[in-house]
């Protein structure tokens, strides 16, 4: 609830005449009296045409100022108060105090009459009970024992924050916030009247240690988020900091600061999942929003968040890396937030991951971004604790289990930024290989995703696939994902065998278990059973017989294809050569019959005809079409074998 006082001056305390109030004209404010005014006071453009004696007797400026004017032959005392930054509408207040009028001091007004009375030295020297030590007493005796008022006051405070801040009422302000929240909102009462609803009977709720037979609903540690929400962002980075120096626990700091973001970074609760906290003020309240200006907002926040990790607070900070790079902050702010991001990036998702690119580039996703989020995660010191640290397993390895957590993330993280046709391999090399190989402990996800990326760039050449496959370490993918691979004709032939190769290594490796735990098994049953037969049995039974010769059969061929690649290698190399030496031959440049007999290919019986009448004999065959032909006919048998195996 709020306070107001209101007060009269003693008739005798009023200068002479009929007063009704003050009247305006324009940007001049006039005294309803029989009396003409002698002394005028312009602010901020306003003048007041007032009278010498009801101001003289309260304001020790105003009385200094005229002592100094020796303005005493009835000529009118004109005074410009260049730095009362109250307003015309405070010091209207002041006049009407002077004069004896009823005056109203409630939580919006007190802080800037405070400020106006110091500013006009309105103590008690100059009138017993002056304005200065009446708003002091409302301000300490009921302004800062109620939450609603102190808000207010502190709301109000802004266009006079500097004199405010030298008469200590910001601080005090400040201070009594910080108190309340630190407290149990049953214990006075305060919070009942704005944020419960009152129910009777059974509560035993005191005020001013009458029971009001009213309880609350329900006591959330959150009742203050939305109030504090309406302070501008100075005072509101001021009340953070006085809670904290105060001891306030970190976790309730940390939600103050989302829920103050979330209502003037707009989006950043829809990027939040709908997370929004409940809206808990009274109508009464009628509080104001504050003009904040974000990017000032978002670079001061970043200063104010706390130095822990979880769940929901990192998923709010990848919203704060997105609005930093859609307001375009300072460098020191976005580099901030990414670290505090990769400090704790064990607890993100994928989808919160997935930052647009808000820059000229042709790609989808922002991959610098969270390339730069990966190397703070794994730099030196990059340990956070928890809001709970009993919630952590002591028993499992923090840096082990965030390494897999991280990967599993990474790898789902570029299969699906995957599809991106203006994504460059560069780009998924550098994320792939932005995390150590002891990270993976199999290589599945990271496969899946080049796949991905292969499916969706078929331009691409094998040497550039080759080279992203490289970050694939073949020995730590499963047997399901070997066998796609061996099939896979996206990859290139040399990573196919690369995979093949791999494969029956696993499957020699688990055919060698197989039997080893078969001798385990025979051997107590010995007595029983003959080895052999038993033996036999197990292994007609499972069809491993069957796998070994399969085995052996593409082991066969296997070996057969790669002979056959490096003979169609060398082949290759002999003909490029023969080619080149051809076209440096000036004199064969245009002859098709020595170019056919380069390339190894029969002449036309038109053709020997004039060869046999310009030689006296047959000429012996040419050493490189012989050599040609001799290998053009494996070559033919090598592509059929090929083809038949695929």
């Amino acid at each position: 609830m709020g306070y107001k006082v209101e007060f009269l001056l003693p008739l005798a305390m009023a200068p002479l005449g009929k007063f009704s109030g003050f009247r305006r004209e324009g940007n001049d404010w006039f005294c309803n009296a029989e009396l003409p005014s002698d002394i005028c006071i312009s602010i901020e453009g306003v003048n007041f045409h007032l009278h010498k004696f009801p101001l003289v007797t309260r304001c020790g400026k105003i009385a200094r100022a005229h002592e100094e004017s020796k303005n005493t032959d009835g000529k009118t005392l004109c005074m410009v108060l260049e730095d009362f930054d109250c307003g015309p509408d405070t010091f209207l207040l002041v006049a009407n105090f002077c004069y004896g009028f009823r005056v109203e001091l409630t939580a919006r007004n007190v802080v800037l009459v405070y400020c106006a009375a110091d500013h006009l030295e309105m103590t008690d020297e100059f009138g017993e009970d002056n304005l200065l030590s009446k708003s002091d007493s409302l301000f300490h005796r009921s302004i800062l024992r109620n939450w609603k008022d102190c808000i207010l006051a502190l709301q109000s405070s802004e266009p006079v924050l500097s004199m405010a801040e030298k008469l200590h009422l910001v601080g005090k302000c400040l201070s009594a916030l910080s108190m309340m929240v630190c407290t149990d909102p049953s214990l006075f009462g305060w919070p009942m009247m704005m944020y419960g609803s009152l129910q009777s009977p059974g509560g035993s709720i005191l005020w001013n240690g009458i029971n009001t037979g009213a309880r609350l609903r329900c006591s959330e540690s959150d009742w203050w988020y939305e109030d504090i929400s309406y302070l501008s962002v100075s005072l509101f980075e001021r009340l953070i900091k006085t809670m904290q120096m105060r001891g306030i626990r970190s976790e309730k700091l940390a939600g103050a600061i989302m829920h103050y973001c979330r209502k003037y970074l707009p989006g950043l609760d829809r990027w939040q999942g709908g997370q929004g906290s409940k809206t808990r003020t009274v109508a009464s309240f009628s509080l104001t929003p504050a003009a904040v200006d974000q990017s000032v907002l978002l670079e001061s926040i970043e200063k104010l968040l706390p130095e822990k990790k979880g769940d929901s607070f990192c998923r709010f900070l990848l919203g704060l890396v997105r609005v930093a790079l859609i307001l375009n902050v300072n460098q020191t702010c976005r580099d901030s937030l990414e670290k505090r991001v990769g400090m704790q990036l064990e607890l993100a998702t994928l989808d919160s991951l997935l930052i647009p690119n808000f820059s000229d580039s042709d790609t989808l996703y922002n991959t610098e971004c969270i390339e730069r989020i990966v190397h703070h995660f794994m730099s030196p010191g990059s340990s956070m604790p928890a809001f709970s640290p009993s919630s952590i397993d002591p028993q499992t390895s923090p840096s082990s289990e965030s390494l897999r957590k991280v990967a599993k993330l990474i790898d789902s993280y570029i299969a699906e930024i995957a599809s991106d046709v203006n994504l460059k391999p560069g780009k998924i090399r550098s994320l792939a290989e932005a995390l150590p190989d002891s990270s993976r402990s199999l290589h599945d996800g990271l496969y899946r995703a080049l796949d991905t990326y292969f499916k969706a760039h078929p331009w691409l050449s094998d040497k550039e696939k080759e080279d992203l496959c490289s970050t694939i370490d073949y020995q730590k993918l499963s047997f399901h994902a070997c066998a796609h691979a061996s099939q896979n004709d996206r990859l290139p032939l040399r990573v196919i065998l690369q995979v093949s190769f791999f494969e029956q290594l696993q499957l020699r490796t688990a055919i060698a278990g197989y039997f080893h735990s078969l001798d385990n098994e025979i051997a107590p049953a010995a007595s029983l059973t003959a080895p052999g037969e038993r033996v036999g049995e197990i292994i007609q039974r499972d069809g491993w017989m069957t796998i070994v010769r399969e085995n052996q059969v593409l082991k066969v061929d296997m070996e057969r294809m790669r002979s056959r690649v490096g003979e169609l290698e060398e082949e290759f190399s002999k003909i490029k050569q023969e080619m080149k030496s051809m076209t440096k031959s000036n004199s064969s440049i245009n002859s098709p019959r020595l170019i056919a007999r380069k390339v190894g290919c029969k002449p036309q019986p038109s053709d020997a005809q004039p060869e046999s009448l310009n030689h006296a004999g047959p000429p012996p065959p040419p050493p490189p079409r012989s050599s040609t032909k001799h290998t053009s006919r494996p070559h033919q048998s090598g592509r059929s074998r090929h083809f038949s195996l695929v």
